[in-house]
Order: structure tokens, then sequence, then C-alpha cells
């Protein structure tokens, strides 16, 4: 028998296949995630690495949530309308129109976008060769006023469809971050309302 992933090699199906599809029909997900951060070299000294670990789960268009759970407690969330970010530790919550820091980000590539021809319009969408078993493809912002220099997003071909299962993001100050997926569910059964943020008692709200 063969394997999904084989399969996909001979029938020449590449990321940006997969990204297509992964759009496509999978309307919603959930994962856990590991986060590697490895900031560039100084002159004389080894690049340091920083590892976190939490969740991750989206609903098209617009809702997705990462909750950081190691280290630090931390929380990104996306409503539909407001991005929220809480700093447990610090107690500190940060609001910022959705729509005012989406485009160009990863979020935007595998948890927002509603085609792939909108995509287009805020990407410039390249397939990868496989690597590591995966199909990937690169997506590089058009706009160069974020901070990101490029985004590599890895597929794993099931018999569901395409399984998300990696991210590389490539800051402009050569920052590189790897976020490795597992236990990814495609379609889960998930309500707008899991995706309101209210800001806890007593903390510090900046809205930007």
């Amino acid at each position: 028998m063969i394997s999904m992933a084989a399969s996909a090699q001979t029938t020449g199906v590449t990321g940006l296949d997969s990204l297509e599809n992964f759009i496509k029909t999978t309307k919603s997900g959930r994962a856990s995630f590991t986060q590697v951060v490895t900031s560039p070299a100084k002159e004389g000294q080894t690049a340091k690495t920083k590892t976190s670990s939490g969740s991750f789960e989206f609903l098209r268009p617009n809702r997705f949530k990462f909750i950081y759970k190691k280290p630090f407690e931390q929380s990104i969330v996306a409503d539909g309308q407001t991005l929220w970010l809480h700093d447990v530790d610090l107690n500190q919550v940060t609001s910022r129109k959705l729509a005012q820091v989406l485009n160009g980000t990863p979020a935007a590539v595998v948890a927002a976008a509603a085609d792939l021809k909108g995509l287009e319009a805020d990407f410039r969408l390249t397939p990868l060769p496989d690597k590591g078993g995966l199909q990937w493809v690169q997506a590089v912002p058009k706009t160069r006023e974020g901070q990101l220099q490029s985004i590599q997003v890895g597929f794993r071909s099931t018999d569901k469809g395409s399984e998300l299962a990696a991210l590389e993001i490539l800051d402009s100050f050569g920052q590189k971050s790897v976020m490795t997926f597992s236990q990814f569910e495609i379609n889960p059964v998930l309500s707008p309302a899991s995706f309101q943020f209210k800001p806890p008692s007593g903390a510090d709200v900046i809205r930007q």
C-alpha cells in the first residue's frame, strides 16, 4: 500500500496545492504546538534559542487563538474584529484592530484566509521542494511595511486532507521561529463564542 506522502510525491502535489486544499477544506482546526525561536548569533557568541509550547485553534475567517502555556502563560486571540494579546505574568492586555495587523502574518496564511486568491493579493506564493515528508510552500509578504521576510508552511498529506504540520518564520532582524504542530484535528466543531476574549479583572488594558 502506497503511503499518502509517497502518493503525493508521485502525483506531483506541491506545497501550493496543499495550501489551496487546506484553505478550501479545513474550515476549523485544533492542535498542540512547540515553538523554537532562534536569535542571530552575535559576534563571538552562539545563537540563542527559546522554546515554548501551547495550543492553537482557528475558525475561518479571522478567528484564531494561540495559548502559550510554557514557559510563560500568554494568549493571542482574534475574535474576528480585534486581536487581543494577554500577558499573564504582567497582567497586561493589548488590543488592536485585527484588520490593521493581520495582513502579512503567519495567521493570515494558515487561519484567516478565505481563499487562495485573497492570499495572493498580500503574498508571493512559491511551492518549495518536499522536505521531511512534508509539502512546503513559501509566502513572502508583498509589502515591506511589516517585520517578516518570509513564511514557510509545511503540510502533511492524510486521508482527511492536508494537515498543517509546521511553520518556519524569518523576520527582518534575522530571527527564525519554527512551530511544529501535533495532534492536529481537521474541522472540529468550534463555536465563534469560544474566540471571545474578556480582559481579566484588574488587568492593565492598552488599546492601540
